[in-house]
């Protein structure tokens, strides 16, 4: 078997990070990351260490719900999502369709009026490239704390705001679609695919495509995490993985 056959990617074109929850106090007085909502992309937790709670907003209304070690909970496009700390909160998020967030599918639920200009809404949500500690930390702080308060709001005011949020954001990022498709053609839409050939495979008696089976490795990332919108995150990359005998 030659390196060019393996597949790097996640099972299921998945996104694998680890999150330490903001412990900064937010707007409203609590602890905690950022709200947004994904369009395209499912989400999981995993409950690593910790308590808190996990507060959700979406056409069915808000809830709450307590996060403990060992609780596993996900949250499909369209629900509005944000992460309250009470304690050492430590998460393994699972992300469907890796690259997706990073190109613009996780939209923050800042104010009306930054939603409403493109320019205004990647500055907002920006972060000093190349910062320090202490920069990054402050820029980090000052979007999550935009982003509460047009949350905060949002909530408050109903669900034509809900509304009005929704289509906003599919203004603010709808022109990214032919990106996300081709992302997702190569990566979730691939690995089915890829599935479907070795069943194929399986069903015609041939056991051809299990002689390029491989185990993988990544080690556990070194510091510095980087700021992400609810916390600290350190992330597993395929790309650095290594490949056993």
């Amino acid at each position: 078997m030659t390196e060019r056959t393996v597949d790097r990617a996640f099972p299921g074109a998945t996104a694998l990070t680890v999150l330490d929850v903001y412990d900064w106090i937010a707007p409203d007085g609590l602890r905690g990351g950022s709200a947004h909502v994904h369009l395209a992309s499912t989400e999981a937790y995993m409950v690593l260490a910790g308590h808190g709670r996990l507060q959700t907003l979406g056409t069915r209304g808000y809830a709450e719900a307590d996060l403990s070690p060992g609780d596993c909970l996900w949250f499909t496009p369209g629900i509005i999502h944000r992460l309250v700390n009470e304690g050492g909160l430590r998460l393994l998020v699972v992300m469907q369709n890796a690259g997706l967030p990073e190109a613009g599918d996780a939209v923050l639920t800042f104010p009306p009026d930054i939603l409403a200009d493109p320019g205004a809404y990647a500055r907002a949500a920006a972060l000093p490239a190349g910062g320090v500690a202490g920069e990054m930390a402050d820029a980090a702080r000052r979007r999550r704390d935009l982003a509460i308060v047009g949350y905060l709001a949002m909530r408050e005011a109903g669900p034509a705001a809900l509304e009005a949020f929704f289509a906003a954001a599919v203004r603010l990022v709808g022109g990214r679609v032919p990106e996300w498709r081709e992302r997702w053609q190569a990566g979730a839409l691939g690995a089915a695919a890829a599935t479907g050939r070795q069943l194929d495979h399986l069903a015609g008696g041939d056991a051809g495509h299990l002689a390029d089976g491989v185990m993988q490795r990544i080690v556990r990332p070194e510091n510095p995490r980087r700021y992400g919108m609810c916390g600290l995150l350190t992330g597993y990359d395929p790309a650095a993985a290594t490949i056993s005998p």
